[in-house]
């Protein structure tokens, strides 16, 4: 049976606490950067953006990373990957750039990411942002910023919903067998 283990008010709030987060980590907004991987990590970093920038009165650069090209499956698996636009229109170099996605799995789509973001320069530091992390890493990656802590089963569908992709805001976990 599926179950909703976000709400949308559950993932406003996660968001607003984020954004407070990396606001007191970085004792401000000065030379931080928002990264979002395509294509539900974007539009978060563009809602941390604009929360930060309620909090702190000050607008924080935010772009969108495609990783389909820096995958280490990308030769294994039998579809076509889908690809996405990738807009990083400031320099990285120097900066704390916060990488933001929405599920935080095995971390290979984290190491994907911050190869692809070495190809736009050498930021000073990477700080990672997740609405869910569900667990079950394969690399030693961690998130600094995390909505939810949602426990599962490696083979358990963890299903992030999006207003401005889907219409809504959601986090579902079905479990494995059930389909989706």
């Amino acid at each position: 049976m599926t179950a909703t283990v976000m709400s949308a008010e559950d993932i406003r709030r996660a968001i607003t606490r984020i954004a407070h987060e990396i606001v007191e980590r970085n004792g401000g907004v000065d030379g931080v950067d928002l990264v979002g991987i395509a294509d539900r990590g974007d539009d978060l970093a563009r809602r941390l953006a604009s929360e930060i920038e309620r909090i702190e009165d000050r607008a924080v650069p935010v772009g969108a990373l495609d990783i389909t090209f820096y995958r280490d499956d990308i030769g294994l698996r039998a579809e076509a990957p889908e690809v996405h636009e990738t807009r990083i229109g400031f320099d990285v170099s120097g900066a704390t750039v916060v990488l933001v996605d929405d599920v935080l799995f095995t971390g290979r789509t984290i190491r994907s990411a911050m190869d692809a973001l070495m190809d736009f320069g050498r930021p000073r530091a990477i700080q990672l942002a997740v609405l869910v992390d569900r667990g079950h890493r394969e690399l030693p990656i961690r998130a600094d910023f995390v909505g939810k802590n949602v426990p599962t089963s490696r083979a358990d569908d963890v299903r992030v919903e999006i207003v401005e992709l889907d219409g809504r805001d959601e986090v579902t976990v079905t479990p494995h067998g059930e389909g989706g």
